[in-house]
């Protein structure tokens, strides 16, 4: 059985933590940032985990991760 490839976008804006949750980006902080409240953007930056249904399917997309 050949190794498997990792997903290269994927490895991109994913990373597995220490305990192997998967953690992710925010979207919408990119532009259009003049509207978005202060406080809006400030929650925007930290980093979340990627939710519970999705974690399997990421995480096959990221196998040596």
């Amino acid at each position: 059985m050949p190794k498997m490839k990792t997903h290269r976008g994927a490895a991109k804006r994913f990373s597995v933590t220490a305990s192997g949750k998967v953690k992710r980006s925010k979207a919408f902080a990119s532009h259009i940032l003049t509207k978005k409240t202060t406080k809006r953007k400030r929650t925007l930056r930290k980093a979340t985990l990627v939710h519970s249904a999705n974690e399997k399917a990421v995480k096959r997309l990221i196998p040596y991760l």
